[in-house]
C-alpha cells in the first residue's frame, strides 16, 4: 500500500522520481506475494550479518549489501553506510595486510556520535522544559514507551536523584561530545562515558537495539592501544598483526603503493567531502531554534538529524482492545474480555517486560496511538477487523487471545485507560499489581465485521476473511 501510493503520486509510473523518494529493492520485485519479499530480504540479511558475527571477516561488497537490505526495509542507516567504508574492498581478513582503515572513515564514525548526542541534548533544552527545571525523570521511567522491571524501581527514586540525572544527561549530551576535539585521551575519555551511558539507558528500558546501535560509532573513540587488551599478545595474533602494520607505516618499509591504493585513497576523500557536503544541513538545523529530529535531507538518508525525547508525556495511557461474543454491545451485562499484548502495559498483575535488544514494533506504536486518537492510526481499526475474524498472523502479534478455540467475538472496542505504576511495598504491590488504572473513557466504539467490510473496501485493503 506504502508502495503504491508513492507510485500514484508521481503519476503512476515506478520511474526515478518514485525510486529516489523511497529508495528500496521492493520497486524491483514481483508485488504479487509482498510477504515472501520481506521474509527474503531479512534472511539474507542476517545470513549475511551472520557471517560477519561469526568470522570477523567482512568487505566493502559484503557489507554494501547489508546496508542495501537494510535500507528496503528501515529508511534510517547512517552507521551501516559508513561501515563499507571502514572494511577492504574485497579481502575476507580479519586484520587487511597492509591497509589500515583510513581516519576519514574514523572521523566520519566520531562526528556521528557527536551528532547524535549533541542533537538529542539540544532538542531537550529546547523543548519540554522539566529538562530544562530538572524535573523530566520524574516521569520518564514510568511514561517510556515499554517500561521494564527495572524502571519500576527507578521511578520511586528521590526528586534529587531524579535531578541529578538530568544533570548528568546535560553533561553527556551537551558538554561531552566536544571531548571528540580536544585530543586523543579526551576522545576515549568520551566513548568511555558515551558507552557507560548507552548500557544505564539498556538497563533501565526497553528503547529496543536503539542504544546498542548508538554504542557502534563509540567504538571509533578508541585507537588500537587502547583495545589492544582485547585481542591476544602472542606472536602472530591480532595485536602482532596490528602492531606489524603500525610499524610500516612508520618506518615505510611496507609494500610499495600500488594503483588500488591510490584509488581507495581517491574514494576515501570523495567519501569525506561526501559526508562534509549532505552535513551542511544538518548543522544548519542543529544550530536553528526550530530544530527538528530524526530527519533526513537526503533521499539515501546517508547523514541525518537526530534526537529523542524532545518533549516527555507526564501520565500515561493505554489503549485496552477488547471483545464480546454478546449480541448487543451495549448491554450492561455483555462480558467484555481484554486482549493481551506481549510487552505493552495492559494486565495489572504481569510484571514489566525485558526485551532489549529485541523490538515488538505493535507494542511501541500502541503506545504513540495511546496519546492520539484511533483517526490518526487507522491501523488499528485495520487490527479490529483482523481480531474480529480470528485472523493467524495479527493473532500471532500478541499474547492472550480471549477467543482461542472458540468462534471470534462479534464486536472489539479499545478502552482508554491512565496507568500509574502501583508503589512497591504498598497495599496494589500486595496484591501482586505492577500496575493500577483508571478508565478515562472509549477509545473507539464497538465494531463488528458488518461495519468494517465497508471501511475496508474505502480503505483499499484486502477484504475481511469471514469463514
Amino acid at each position: 500500500s506504502y508502495l503504491q501510493n508513492i507510485q500514484r503520486y508521481f503519476g503512476g509510473k515506478i520511474g526515478m522520481e518514485a525510486v529516489s523518494h523511497s529508495p528500496t529493492l521492493l520497486w524491483f520485485l514481483d508485488w504479487s506475494d509482498m510477504d515472501a519479499n520481506l521474509d527474503c530480504i531479512a534472511l539474507m540479511g542476517l545470513g549475511l550479518s551472520a557471517f560477519v558475527f561469526i568470522t570477523g571477516c567482512a568487505n566493502m561488497i559484503i557489507m554494501f549489501l547489508l546496508w542495501l537490505l537494510y535500507h528496503s526495509l528501515s529508511q534510517l542507516l547512517e552507521t551501516g553506510f559508513l561501515a563499507i567504508f571502514l572494511c577492504p574492498v574485497l579481502t575476507l581478513r580479519a586484520i587487511p595486510r597492509h591497509t589500515p582503515p583510513s581516519k576519514i572513515v574514523i572521523w566520519a564514525f566520531r562526528w556521528l556520535i557527536f551528532r547524535i548526542m549533541l542533537g538529542a541534548g539540544l532538542i531537550k533544552i529546547r523543548g519540554d522544559r522539566c529538562w530544562r527545571d530538572l524535573t523530566c525523570m520524574n516521569y520518564h521511567y514510568e511514561t517510556q514507551p515499554v517500561p521494564n522491571p527495572i524502571a519500576y524501581y527507578m521511578h520511586r527514586s528521590p526528586w534529587w536523584f531524579h535531578s541529578f540525572e538530568v544533570l548528568g544527561n546535560h553533561l553527556i549530551e551537551l558538554v561531552v561530545p566536544f571531548f571528540l576535539f580536544l585530543g586523543r585521551r579526551m576522545c576515549a575519555i568520551h566513548g568511555v562515558l558515551q558507552i557507560l551511558f548507552q548500557v544505564i539507558l539498556i538497563v533501565s528500558g526497553n528503547l529496543s537495539f536503539l542504544n546498542w546501535l548508538t554504542i557502534v560509532p563509540s567504538i571509533a573513540c578508541f585507537d588500537d592501544s587502547n583495545l589492544a587488551f582485547l585481542f591476544s599478545s602472542r606472536q602472530g595474533g591480532l595485536r602482532g598483526q596490528v602492531a606489524k602494520i603500525q610499524a610500516e607505516e612508520v618506518t615505510g618499509q611496507g609494500p610499495p603503493p600500488h594503483h588500488g591504493t591510490f584509488i581507495r585513497r581517491v574514494v576515501n576523500i570523495a567519501f569525506g567531502s561526501l559526508i562534509a557536503f549532505l552535513s551542511l544541513p544538518v548543522i544548519l538545523n542543529l544550530l536553528s531554534t526550530k530544530q527538528v529530529m530524526n530527519t533526513s535531507f537526503n533521499s539515501l538518508r546517508i547523514v541525518n538529524t537526530y534526537g529523542a525525547f524532545g518533549s516527555i508525556t507526564k501520565e500515561r495511557t493505554e489503549v485496552i482492545v477488547e471483545g464480546t461474543s454478546s449480541l448487543d454491545p451495549k448491554d450492561p451485562n455483555a462480558q467484555w474480555q481484554e486482549y493481551g499484548f506481549k510487552c505493552k502495559p495492559g494486565d495489572l498483575q504481569r510484571r514489566p517486560c525485558l526485551i532489549t535488544p529485541y523490538h515488538y514494533r505493535l507494542d511501541w506504536l500502541m503506545w504513540f496511538a495511546a496519546f492520539q486518537t484511533y483517526e490518526q492510526n487507522a491501523w488499528l481499526i485495520h487490527l479490529a477487523g483482523k481480531l474480529l475474524t480470528n485472523d493467524s498472523h495479527a493473532l500471532s502479534l500478541i499474547s492472550h487471545n480471549p477467543f482461542a478455540g472458540s468462534q471470534p467475538p462479534r464486536w472489539i472496542r479499545a478502552e482508554h485507560y491512565r496507568y500509574k505504576f502501583s508503589r512497591p511495598g504498598g497495599s496494589h504491590a500486595g496484591n501482586g499489581k505492577w500496575w493500577i488504572r483508571k478508565r478515562i473513557g472509549m477509545y473507539f466504539p464497538p465494531l463488528s465485521v458488518k461495519h468494517l467490510k465497508q471501511y475496508f473496501k474505502e480503505q483499499n485493503w484486502p477484504p475481511l476473511d469471514t469463514h
